[in-house]
């Protein structure tokens, strides 16, 4: 017999006992309904793979279009602040610029097309909108104003109000938020009666966003947008960022006719005291030169309200007080020069410079040379003219 046929008649005869190498093997129709069943067991398992397939790449859509949508950054927040819309508040983002005890400035950008009003909202805290780009509009009671490049936009405490968007390209804008005490400071100057309102400093909704007042705004948002790389002065943002709000609520209480005449603003002591005030501020900057300054280190010190003492010690000097600081700090550097050091990051950090690099660039904003360049082409004696030269 054939090897052939020996074997398919060991598998018939091992079929027929149900038994395989050992393994129980189904015979007959046994067979046929385990394979259908398999079968159908195998389908339903492919069925269940596929809608689960089908789940997942729907929910990796979603979140990928959710990503697209609000977009990422780690150094953006994407959250509800006071003067913005809540029912949208994903599609604000709001990034931090600068943040002292006297004043918070933040950058806000909205991507909400053309359309509403929405729902009621509220604000939190006073605060000042300028716009850089866009528009919105702002619906309380039955008025509304327009915020856009042209004009600033107050957001009292606790005060109620809509957000509608009348063009699809959204709005970008700075929030200015000084804190209460300094911001009624800024006010008194203007409305003296502000101490019996201190809640409501402002009397107005809108103000006007002059040339030189834009102008500004832009150049404060570029240098607090550079200090990642380029380390700022705190001494110079409170007091740019302070000035800047007192100028557009001059402008504002000017436009609405509300400034109290020069001659009937109370005045915060005599001019005895601001010259003692001022003279403090400069013993004080002269013994804390090196050291990190704020303007409310310094108004504390010598007992004045910043903005107030911001204002005395610049009509007393002629200068702001962050400008008097630099100087006595590039001073100071021209003697040092004069002993030939050879480490000017040393030189800087002593002088209370943030780095090197901050040194070099505002010596030669002042001089039009850079450290290293004078101090190999001068002789000890000319630093020493130089520093005598140097105007405050």
């Amino acid at each position: 017999m054939l090897a052939g046929e020996k074997t398919g008649q060991r598998l018939s005869r091992e079929n027929e006992k149900g038994e395989f190498a050992g393994h129980v093997f189904p015979t007959g129709d046994a067979v046929e309904g385990n394979t259908i069943s398999q079968k159908n067991g195998e389908q339903k398992n492919e069925d269940v793979l596929a809608l689960l397939l089908f789940f997942s790449l729907t929910f990796f859509c979603l979140i990928y279009r959710r990503w697209l949508e609000v977009g990422f950054d780690s150094n953006q927040q994407v959250l509800y602040d006071a003067g913005m819309p809540h029912p949208t508040e994903k599609q604000i983002t709001f990034r931090s610029l600068y943040d002292s005890p006297l004043v918070r400035v933040q950058d806000y950008s909205c991507r909400i097309g053309c359309g509403g009003p929405g729902d009621e909202e509220h604000t939190d805290g006073n605060q000042i909108v300028l716009m850089r780009n866009g528009a919105f509009r702002k619906h309380f009671g039955r008025r509304s104003v327009t915020a856009d490049v042209n004009q600033a936009v107050f957001f009292s405490k606790e005060s109620t109000y809509r957000v509608s968007h009348p063009v699809d390209c959204g709005d970008r804008g700075t929030t200015l938020a000084p804190s209460p005490r300094v911001l009624n400071d800024i006010v008194r100057e203007l409305d003296p009666s502000v101490d019996e309102h201190p809640e409501r400093p402002f009397p107005f909704v809108t103000g006007p966003s002059h040339s030189e007042l834009f102008w500004r705004h832009r150049e404060l948002v570029l240098r607090l947008e550079a200090a990642e790389t380029d380390p700022l002065e705190p001494l110079w943002a409170d007091v740019a960022a302070l000035q800047l709000i007192a100028d557009v609520l001059e402008a504002a209480f000017v436009r609405h006719g509300l400034a109290a005449a020069s001659d009937n603003r109370r005045r915060e002591g005599t001019e005895a005291d601001h010259a003692d005030r001022a003279e403090a501020a400069k013993a004080y900057l002269a013994s804390r030169m090196s050291e990190r300054i704020t303007l409310d280190d310094v108004a504390r010190e010598v007992g004045a309200s910043p903005f107030h003492l911001a204002r005395v010690f610049q009509k007393r000097t002629g200068v702001p007080v962050h400008r008097y600081l630099t100087c006595l700090r590039l001073r100071a550097s021209l003697e040092r020069l004069a002993d030939c050091p050879d480490d000017l990051t040393t030189l800087a950090l002593d002088l209370g410079f943030s780095s090197h690099s901050h040194f070099a660039d505002s010596f030669r904003r002042e001089f039009g040379r850079t450290p290293s360049e004078v101090r190999r082409n001068a002789s000890c004696r000319s630093l020493r003219e130089m520093s005598k030269n140097l105007e405050v």
